[in-house]
């Protein structure tokens, strides 16, 4: 990676009594940004290594200027740091500028210019999102990494399974908490002998989730009181809890509860023209590990040991009315009222009332 060119250097200097706006495509190692002036003349292109010491160097003698990026994986990292250092930071949602996505000229010059057109003529065409701030990011990143040990030790647990049935012979138990080398006495000496480490390697992932779990319950009570609010749903334990609180972040950024549930893509898309109204599937936007998780939440609200309640009624009332797919939609609708629930709950402060309404709707067998 070249160094910054003394003559783009003086370039930035002379920046000082315009307007500008920056275009800015963010790479694993380098980047490209496209300066424009008020009149949406390119002013400068220029490579910049992705590194917070190089973009210190480049955009801070920079005057406050408008820079647009795509959502990726150092957006969080870098709309931080050039929020700090006096830009105004429009960070856009990369799968909705279909200009970039769908070009059939698409390079990372041409993609720096781009978003900095866009960025100039109306922010609003790059579907603005908000990345969370550097604390709720650390915290949600323990959530996340327990999450990558759960399904590491799932796939884990699905190998040894697989393994013991293409012999002919089956592992004891089916909790993947238990599973340990133990469960292997019962197999032949030879299976036993190739499953031992597998088994073993499962043993400690299970103990390293017990720690996570550990140190989440710890990060609630020190920094998170709302989540107990949240947990007074039956079927919303400390996980959901805190990571909806978490990837929110923020309570107030929605005018309505009922937008969460769009936000978190369990809303049916659309795409009406004219007469026509197709029937669509969810979106699936937003954050998919929360979204999985209300849905695993709506698993428990509906199954045999899920608690009677408002939500629990309506749900079940769905479901036999939607045929062959009625228990997959009510499950779907419950985790959006659900989202909508909590939103509401730690919008309000209200104590949860379970069977609010059950004077207006029956109860179910």
């Amino acid at each position: 990676m070249k160094k910054i060119s003394t003559v783009a250097t003086k370039q930035i200097r002379n920046f000082s009594e315009q307007k500008l706006t920056i275009g800015f495509d963010l790479g694993d190692r380098s980047s490209w940004y496209c300066v424009l002036d008020e009149a949406g003349s390119v002013r400068l292109e220029q490579r910049v290594s992705t590194t917070p010491k190089a973009m210190k160097e480049v955009f801070g003698g920079m005057p406050r200027s408008r820079i647009a990026l795509e959502t990726g994986t150092h957006s969080p990292w870098v709309s931080r740091l050039l929020s700090e250092l006096g830009h105004e930071v429009i960070v856009a949602h990369a799968r909705n500028v279909r200009l970039i996505g769908e070009s059939r000229k698409k390079d990372d010059r041409l993609d720096a210019q781009t978003l900095a057109r866009l960025a100039r003529i109306d922010p609003q065409l790059l579907c603005p999102v908000k990345h969370r701030s550097a604390r709720a990011q650390a915290d949600l990143t323990v959530i996340r990494a327990r999450a990558g040990l759960v399904r590491a030790r799932t796939a884990l647990v699905n190998t040894a399974r697989g393994l013991a049935k293409s012999y002919g012979e089956r592992l004891r138990g089916c909790n993947v908490r238990n599973m340990n080398p133990e469960k292997a006495e019962v197999l032949s000496p030879e299976l036993q002998k190739a499953l031992e480490p597998l088994l073993a390697g499962i043993e400690s992932l299970s103990e390293r989730i017990g720690e996570y779990n550990e140190g989440i319950e710890q990060l609630v009570e020190q920094r998170y009181p709302q989540v107990a609010r949240l947990k007074q749903v039956k079927g919303v334990g400390t996980l959901i809890a805190l990571t909806f609180l978490l990837t929110l972040e923020d309570a107030h950024r929605f005018r309505k509860s009922r937008d969460v549930g769009c936000y978190l893509g369990l809303q049916p898309g659309r795409r009406n023209s004219g007469q026509s109204e197709p029937q669509m599937h969810i979106s699936k936007e937003g954050d998919p590990y929360l979204r999985t998780l209300l849905v695993q939440g709506a698993h428990h609200i509906l199954g045999p040991f899920g608690a009677d309640s408002d939500l629990r009624r309506w749900g079940l009332k769905l479901a036999e009315r939607g045929g062959k797919s009625g228990k997959k939609r009510a499950i779907i609708a419950v985790a959006r009222k659900l989202a909508v629930l909590l939103h509401h709950l730690w919008v309000s402060g209200e104590i949860y009332e379970p069977l609010r309404n059950q004077t207006a709707m029956p109860a179910a067998a």
